[in-house]
């Protein structure tokens, strides 16, 4: 069953970049996805089939190409579809950040819809809150209470890029291309997240709780009502990647179980 998975989740990153916009470009064993105009900046990863031959001069062509692009710097892979890709990926300089990457069980039982949860429409007026706060969170990752909370919020959502991003983000609930599900409490957005179908796959992103409102159960809620809608459109596979073995935990409750690591490869800090 987890061969099954793995081998579906291949065919979603190779398609995802493709159907956001992304040209690719061929290096052989790796693939580098482009983002043609505004959007999400894609990463290099292995061509569809695996990356077996893959050497340290191939990543440095690889990267070579993204700084001539001004693109990041970034590879990502599976560990055990492309097992012997991060040795040569270190060898070439890069860092190695490793993640729990999580399926959803068939018949994990669905957990109570939280009462602070709901989905967000395209023309949501809480839509650029919803997109912004993700970005806080992933500012002070962990589980533990930060100090981000409304009054960072307020000026986050004063940089246009915050506008660029909820942009972005309603033409792909317009077109189907996402969904996304925020907490919502007195008209303040404490948690969101989203998730994007290619066929019956679709995978749970973004999670994340502004960092002075967590412990408090939004993140499963927020993930609960993603799962829900995932499932109800038809999605057969629902798969995530947890920040670290302390957010797995969390995603285990809603029904998720471990099927590999997802390896991120960046240059060093």
């Amino acid at each position: 069953m987890t061969s099954t998975i793995l081998a579906a989740l291949e065919q979603y990153y190779d398609t995802v970049p493709r159907r956001g916009g992304a040209r690719s470009e061929d290096f052989g064993p790796l693939t580098l996805f482009v983002q043609e105009g505004l959007g999400w900046q894609y990463y290099a990863r292995p061509a569809l089939g695996g990356a077996s031959g893959a050497t340290a001069a191939d990543v440095r062509k690889v990267l070579e190409r993204q700084r001539e692009l001004k693109v990041p710097e970034s590879f990502e892979w599976v560990a055990e579809t492309s097992p012997s890709l991060r040795a040569v990926v270190e060898e070439a300089g890069l860092h190695v950040h490793a993640h729990p990457l999580m399926a959803l069980e068939e018949d994990a039982e669905p957990l109570p819809p939280h009462p602070e949860v709901r989905l967000l429409g395209a023309d949501d007026p809480l839509l650029r809150a919803a997109v912004t706060v993700p970005a806080l969170a992933f500012g002070e990752p962990g589980t533990a209470m930060g100090a981000a909370g409304p009054a960072e919020l307020a000026a986050a959502l004063e940089d246009p890029a915050s506008e660029e991003h909820r942009a972005r983000v309603s033409a792909m609930l317009a077109d189907g291309r996402t969904a996304m599900a925020a907490a919502v409490r007195d008209g303040l957005v404490l948690c969101s997240g989203q998730y994007n179908p290619v066929g019956d796959v679709a995978e749970v992103v973004g999670v994340g709780t502004l960092p002075a409102a967590r412990r408090q159960g939004l993140a499963l809620g927020v993930t609960a009502a993603l799962v829900a809608e995932a499932r109800a459109r038809g999605a057969r596979t629902v798969f995530l990647s947890a920040g670290d073995e302390d957010v797995a935990r969390i995603y285990a409750r809603a029904g998720f179980r471990r099927v590999g690591t997802a390896l991120i490869a960046e240059p060093a800090a």
